[in-house]
């Protein structure tokens, strides 16, 4: 193989499936939610956990969440603000009240069950095009395309040469992704995790481990010599002092109390006042805290108010 000739291979889809397949075979972790036993609410469950959150802080969470809701109606049947309480550390908590509703309208809707199609899943309140994808993918074996960022980030550099992909996906971005996918549903599934899985464990966003690659000798970004991000500059998430960091400390307070918590209690949180009633507002806003009278406040769903 000549230098000249990879980036041209590379748009064959065959020469893709023929090293990234046979690597996902051999390297793929073993996750609970891709074993053939694992149930369609099983998968929906854990591709909301993992979205911006890594596997080993979600596994914990997935098994415990399944354990106590093995299906839809079980979780529908509690009330929004127990979602939130066992959600615990993951992050992004508003995804656990997306999980809620969802569950709800599976049990008006599909009879407690997760639909089967990427058309009924985007139906579903909070459930976007990855989710969807992703769902009718794994648990159903439909054929579509599933991009999520590690996908972007593999097929931008292996594909475009270029070390990250834009800020958000491009209809040509989509339309390359979705015709790199195998024709056959059940090699389209797999190919789906594989690209994933590679962008996960070895074309990371921090370091790309070239020498565990598959397509090492044929990736155009490589073979270009590892030219540098050339778009806006990639900043990382900061945590200390956000809004983030105080609103995770409020709702912590309250996910950790089976009584409505008392003002004075969150209060003591920070001394921020400004900070710490603007975050304390947006939980209320974002339907994670109800406020009660006598300046109480509790999750949602679970208190009365008097």
């Amino acid at each position: 193989m000549t230098r000249s000739a990879a980036p041209e291979l590379l748009h064959a889809p065959a020469l893709l499936h023929a090293r990234v397949l046979p690597w996902y075979a051999s390297a793929a972790r073993d996750l609970p939610w891709r074993r053939d036993d694992a149930t369609p609410w099983g998968v929906f469950v854990s591709e909301v956990m993992l979205q911006q959150t890594p596997v080993v802080r979600v596994l914990p969470v997935w098994q415990e969440w399944l354990q106590r809701w093995p299906a839809p109606a079980d979780l529908a049947a509690e009330a929004s603000g127990e979602a939130v309480r066992a959600w615990g550390r993951l992050g992004y908590p508003r995804r656990a009240l997306r999980l809620h509703a969802a569950a709800t309208a599976m049990v008006a809707r599909f009879d407690g069950a997760v639909p089967g199609t990427e058309a009924e899943l985007l139906t579903l309140p909070g459930v976007g095009t990855y989710t969807a994808a992703a769902v009718a993918t794994f648990a159903f074996g439909e054929r579509t395309t599933v991009v999520d960022t590690n996908v972007r980030r593999v097929l931008a550099r292996a594909v475009e040469g270029i070390e990250y992909p834009a800020a958000s996906p491009t209809r040509a971005e989509l339309a390359r992704a979705g015709s790199l996918v195998p024709a056959a549903p059940r090699e389209a599934r797999t190919w789906s995790v594989a690209v994933m899985e590679l962008g996960a464990l070895v074309c990371t966003a921090r370091t790309a481990r070239c020498d565990q690659c598959p397509l090492a000798d044929v990736c155009a970004w490589r073979l270009a010599g590892h030219p540098p991000h050339a778009g806006p500059a990639r900043r990382g998430q900061s945590w200390h002092g956000t809004d983030r960091q105080l609103r995770g400390r409020l709702l912590a307070a309250l996910r950790h109390s089976t009584e409505p918590v008392h003002r004075s209690v969150l209060e003591a949180l920070s001394d921020d006042v400004v900070q710490r009633e603007r975050c304390l507002d947006s939980l209320v806003a974002d339907g994670l805290v109800e406020p009660l009278d006598e300046d109480l406040f509790a999750l949602p769903g679970g208190s009365p108010r008097t």
